[in-house]
């Protein structure tokens, strides 16, 4: 049986562990949020593969080999905690929310294509056109407003009498 004792016991030091589950936490967010929102946006089953092996990777780094279950504890509440504290940042602060989530970026306006939005987020004319037919838009012209937004997913108003009305968030500036 095993000993309860050296299970919880902390083998690293409790600040150790706060120290160390925060580094591994901002150096991840930071991360993430270079690495793009249509590649965090559209994980594949390939992309989720990594991404648990990542965490596996991290999760050793983090716990510094240590087999006491109250320094893993303390790292995921650690990780939780931030992940609490920069949610309700986020919420009541528009700085802290931009500097998290980016902004949506205007992909056509007027059935023009922004090239400088493509080339910015990436996105080639074909993936464009793409996009637009799985909405059933057959060509451009159709499009008021298409905006690839925050979480990689893209947006479309149409053109015409039969088009939703723009809401006031969507009248705001176009990025």
């Amino acid at each position: 049986m095993p000993d309860l004792g050296e299970i919880f016991a902390l083998q690293e030091g409790m600040l150790a562990m706060v120290v160390r589950g925060t580094a591994v936490y901002w150096v991840v967010l930071i991360l993430l949020r270079l690495a793009g929102r249509r590649e965090i946006g559209s994980l594949g089953t390939a992309d989720l593969l990594v991404l648990v092996l990542v965490a596996d990777a991290v999760g050793n780094a983090l716990s510094g080999g240590s087999p006491s279950l109250t320094d893993g504890l303390t790292v995921v509440a650690t990780i939780v905690a931030w992940s609490v504290v920069l949610d309700r940042a986020a919420y009541y602060s528009p700085f802290v929310h931009r500097l998290l989530e980016p902004a949506r970026v205007c992909l056509i306006r007027d059935g023009r294509i922004i090239r400088a939005g493509l080339r910015h987020e990436h996105v080639g004319r074909s993936e464009l056109m793409e996009q637009l037919r799985l909405k059933g838009i057959e060509s451009i012209t159709e499009v008021k407003r298409a905006y690839l937004e925050s979480n990689g997913q893209f947006s479309v108003i149409k053109v015409g009498p039969d088009a939703p009305e723009a809401s006031s968030t969507l009248a705001e500036s176009d990025h």
